[in-house]
């Protein structure tokens, strides 16, 4: 069997829906579980909403509301008729019917708990299933709409759940029986408590249901079907000629998404990268385009891609007291963890400490007591260049033409970890785009 996840744009409009129906119904012999986010923008649509029902401005968002109400209908308008458009439209007034009455709620109290969050968010991955399995019906194929509620079962820890696996695991096996010529549609992103309290699993949560569905039924692969032909060199938006990469292994996709490539997330698909199942990144608007592959195996070493990130702040922490000396390290790294501050990259010597931080709301503080046992400076405006491939540390020549590429670029850091997948620079962010380009003509067009 399969497990397929369909993100927004891929369900954004009734267009769209029908493709990928399409992509499902050409593998009905495969036993498919469809999984799917909300349509388009649904879910930033609605946290605008709370944020206006929670400032007791119910008033204002009547029109979002009401727009939101009419881009399901209009879909399912658009391609059902006769039962199926009446138990659709039913089932949609019914959703939003309730939603309204939660805003109303809010705009009284004028709080919005983490747990009411979830329940708001909720209703855009309730509706988008509702449209997509009266739709499959429509087209003839035989389908079952699922509510993810009933089997995906986490703790408490509200906006960003985490599943309780042997109890998930178990209520799939139970609830979800895949069988050839049939499709089942999921809900991604959302799941319940034990005591059946509406939860969602946060950032990536919907590739993240897909992921634990397939492990739990032992699928053969796991598709997420996006907006993009899989996992590209570069970002295209700042590169030009940059192409998808066949195959790439996990380790290597999560340094990707860790410096800010648009890719599935390894901590995401961790069930299937556990199971070794394999992960195919595809586009629904090319179905036939192969797309990325993304498994356990490394195929071929060398340069894989080049990701970025910007907006980067460089601190430098020196001191004599480090000499020979232990615990600093520690002391350094508690402050970090005392402002919720996460670090990137690093990089030391016998009397200093480079490091990288994106989150700069609490850089003051952390300035404040850095100064306290050491000389600190800090370079804003820094971009990280992240060049991800298979062994990279071992070629001598590749790093040297690296650097012979970079001789009119102020580096300000280099880390080349032990990890052997990663060659990471700090750069000025003005010079980064030219930088990716330079690179990227030289080792990967």
């Amino acid at each position: 069997m399969v497990v397929m996840k369909f993100g927004g744009t891929s369900v954004q409009d009734h267009i769209w829906i029908d493709k990928a129906l399409d992509i499902a119904e050409s593998q009905l012999d495969r036993a498919p579980v469809l999984v799917s986010s909300a349509m388009g923008k649904t879910t930033d649509k609605i946290l605008a909403l709370i944020d206006l029902a929670e400032s007791g401005r119910l008033e204002e968002s009547v029109p979002d509301f009401e727009a939101l109400k009419q881009i399901h209908l209009q879909a399912a308008y658009s391609f059902l008729s006769g039962e199926n458009l009446k138990r659709c439209e039913e089932s949609l007034n019914e959703l939003f019917t309730e939603f309204i009455a939660f805003l109303k709620g809010l705009s009284l109290l004028r709080e919005c708990s983490a747990r009411s969050r979830d329940a708001l968010l909720s209703f855009g991955e309730r509706l988008s299933t509702i449209i997509i399995t009266r739709r499959a019906l429509e087209r003839g194929i035989d389908a079952e709409l699922l509510d993810s509620r009933k089997f995906m079962i986490t703790d408490e820890n509200f906006n960003s759940a985490a599943p309780l696996m042997d109890r998930t695991e178990k209520a799939i096996q139970l609830m979800i029986k895949p069988e050839k010529g049939k499709l089942f549609v999921a809900q991604g992103f959302i799941a319940s408590t034990e005591s059946g309290v509406t939860t969602t699993l946060g950032r990536g949560g919907s590739d993240y249901s897909a992921a634990i569905i397939g492990a739990a039924l032992g699928a053969e692969e796991i598709q997420i079907w996006t907006d993009v032909n899989g996992i590209m060199s570069s970002d295209p938006r700042a590169v030009q000629g940059v192409k998808t990469i066949e195959s790439i292994s996990y380790r290597e996709a999560g340094e990707l998404a860790y410096f800010g490539a648009k890719v599935v997330h390894p901590a995401t698909i961790q069930p299937a990268v556990k199971d070794r199942i394999p992960v195919l990144v595809k586009n629904t608007g090319e179905p036939g385009h192969k797309g990325t592959t993304i498994e356990h195996s490394m195929h071929g070493t060398g340069l894989k891609a080049i990701a970025f990130k910007k907006g980067i702040t460089l601190i430098n922490i020196s001191s004599t007291k480090m000499l020979n000396a232990y615990g600093f390290l520690s002391r350094i790294f508690g402050i970090f963890e005392k402002y919720k501050t996460p670090v990137d990259l690093i990089s030391t010597s016998e009397v200093s400490v480079s490091i990288t931080i994106e989150n700069r709301e609490n850089l003051d503080s952390i300035l404040e007591e850095l100064n306290v046992f050491s000389t600190t400076s800090v370079d804003h405006d820094s971009s990280i260049i992240c060049l991800v491939g298979q062994d990279l540390w071992k070629d001598s020549r590749f790093i040297s033409r690296v650097f012979g590429l970079l001789e009119d670029t102020p580096v300000r850091m280099i880390s080349l970890g032990s990890s052997d997948i990663n060659l990471s620079l700090v750069v000025p962010q003005k010079n980064c785009d030219q930088t990716i380009q330079a690179l990227h003509d030289a080792f990967l067009a």
